[in-house]
């Protein structure tokens, strides 16, 4: 992420929380009513997108470990793409006969 960006998000956030404050006013909230629950929404923001980067992280399920899990898969059909039909039934034997008990 470039500098610019996180600058842009930033300036986002707080003009969201600006807007809240402007709405929760529009609304009919004195001042201070209006700040704290602007404060409570964007609060609850940050906890939601924190649970849910943690289910994420949990369940591996971020965007590394499917790129990691597919240059994997990537590579190993790779490498039975180049075997020759005697190194795969060499290969396919030898797994066979390492399953049976």
């Amino acid at each position: 992420m470039r500098r610019i960006d996180v600058i842009a998000i930033g300036l986002g956030i707080f003009l969201a929380g600006g807007g809240l404050f402007l709405g929760f006013r529009l609304f009919g909230l004195d001042g201070i009513s209006a700040g704290i629950w602007s404060q409570v929404v964007m609060v609850g923001g940050v906890v939601a997108w924190l649970a849910s980067y943690l289910l994420r992280v949990f369940t591996r399920n971020m965007t590394l470990n499917q790129q990691m899990e597919d240059y994997e898969s990537a590579v190993l059909q790779r490498r039975l793409d180049e075997l020759s039909p005697e190194q795969l039934a060499a290969l396919q034997a030898q797994l066979s006969q390492d399953d049976q008990p």
